[in-house]
């Protein structure tokens, strides 16, 4: 390409020896990698639009000032739709912990490289704000109501309605502007980046740098929050989310106090719009511009979307409503059944005999809880389950069960990781005991608590002789 061409020789002093397009990414930017003749390369992007171009070189240059990790920018071209920026390299951080995802359970290094990139996000949302033009920001200056209602209608009709959902546009209306004044409730004096995810975070040296920053303008902190810990294809277990979230929080005490229940709950509604606008974008990117490749990750937003209802949006009442409509839909229940572990976990009567395999796939593991301190011989916890605070508290002040639960965790544990490497679908584990309604219904409850939170999995809970059961 003869303009990146020229600016390269104009900036170094002689003519490219090599120049090769990179992979695109879901915008309509391209960029190139450019080899001068000492081996030297740069990374020249063009993009359509200036505005966005400037906003981007004007952005990394007050950030660059203010010590903050990004690739510093060279060179443009007088019209400003080419210019050339530093070669961090190929590692993202997307790259680097893709064997965690493709497992479904995350490295200590891994989760290191996550850390560490989230803890650098205060200092992006507050000193990068500092003294920063924001009146050069594209396509507007601030988060405001006018671009909630942009990515709730981008929703609306770019995945919603190709759906097929029946709705009632003026109810579901009435939700999104509630939705809009709960989130500007929290408008604040930060940098909202609106892009932070691992897809943007280049690893060099085993320091994080920070890119695509482009749509970045004036906006709450919670945004870029949810953004990198709810990316969709990521996958991170909520035990992973929750660390993700500490060391966030912890990073932010030194600029602002923090009230880590009042921050969780300001959290979900803007991982709800997040989820919504993500959403969108792959409906628009998918069913209209015909790229199948966006909605190989509906499946993982669609998933992200069911977590988050299970504790429903009172404020948000036809819109949750709504909501639990889409995620029931066959064509997203199923589109990823195939590919996701299910673990059944049973609890049962040892005179009833051990619960039957449905899966085809042939048994698990059977735990027997009768060793275990029994609260059915004393007649104040007969009427009681292992679900109740009674039983909870006879079992846990007793103390054996707490063993005998770590033991069975570091064999499922081991177990679960092991069938999500293999692409296996199903794996059953059963505890029984004499009646099947206290000690067995307790370790079945906290071994389904504790796989839930640590692996991206389907929990399937069954209590057979409660005849009660339920997914996790």
């Amino acid at each position: 390409m003869k303009q990146i061409e020229d600016l390269f020789e104009r900036y170094c002093g002689e003519k490219p020896v090599e120049m090769v397009e990179l992979p695109s990414s879901g915008s309509n930017r391209r960029y190139f990698r450019v080899r001068g003749s000492n081996n030297r390369t740069l990374i020249a992007a063009k993009g359509e639009s200036v505005k966005e171009n400037k906003a981007f070189w004007t952005i990394a240059r007050h950030f660059k000032l203010k010590g903050i990790p990004v690739p510093t920018v060279l060179a443009h071209s007088d019209d400003f739709e080419y210019y050339l920026q530093e070669d961090l390299g190929n590692d993202t951080l997307f790259n680097l912990i893709a064997d965690g995802r493709e497992k479904g359970q995350y490295s200590k290094a891994e989760k290191d490289l996550l850390i560490k990139s989230v803890k650098c996000l205060p200092r992006i949302q507050f000193e990068g704000s500092d003294g920063l033009d924001y009146s050069i920001c594209f396509p507007q200056p601030e988060f405001d109501e006018r671009m909630i209602s942009f990515d709730q209608n981008y929703f609306k009709y770019c995945f919603l309605k190709a759906t097929g959902v029946e709705f009632s546009e003026i109810l579901l209306d009435d939700d999104f502007r509630k939705m809009s004044e709960v989130l500007m409730k929290s408008m604040s004096d930060t940098f909202l980046y609106r892009d932070f995810q691992a897809r943007n975070v280049m690893m060099k040296n085993g320091e994080p740098y920070f890119i695509d920053f482009q749509g970045g303008r004036k906006g709450p902190i919670y945004y870029d929050v949810a953004s990198f810990i709810w990316q969709a294809k990521a996958s991170y277990s909520d035990e992973l989310k929750a660390e993700l979230i500490d060391a966030y929080l912890d990073a932010l005490k030194e600029y602002m106090p923090v009230d880590k229940p009042a921050f969780l709950e300001t959290l979900r509604h803007f991982v709800l719009f997040r989820t919504l606008q993500v959403l969108g974008a792959y409906g628009f990117r998918g069913y209209f511009e015909k790229k199948p490749h966006f909605l190989q990750s509906v499946p993982y937003a669609m998933e992200n979307l069911r977590k988050l209802l299970k504790t429903p949006f009172k404020e948000y009442p036809y819109l949750t409503k709504v909501l639990n409509e889409l995620t029931s839909l066959k064509e997203f229940t199923d589109m990823n059944r195939d590919k996701t572990l299910e673990v059944t976990i049973y609890s049962f009567a040892y005179k009833k005999g051990i619960p039957n395999d449905t899966s085809g796939n042939g048994g698990g593991y059977v735990f027997d809880c009768r060793g275990l301190e029994n609260p059915g011989k004393y007649e104040h916890y007969k009427h009681f389950t292992g679900m109740d605070a009674e039983v909870i508290k006879f079992m846990e002040d007793d103390g054996g069960v707490l063993k005998f639960l770590d033991n069975a965790y570091s064999l499922v544990d081991a177990h679960v990781a092991r069938f999500i490497e293999r692409k296996f679908t199903h794996l059953m584990v059963s505890f029984g005991c004499t009646g099947g309604q206290h000690r067995s219904v307790y370790c079945a409850e906290h071994l389904a608590e504790h796989i839930s939170k640590k692996f991206n999995v389907r929990v399937h809970v069954v209590h057979r002789e409660l005849e009660l059961e339920k997914q996790l």
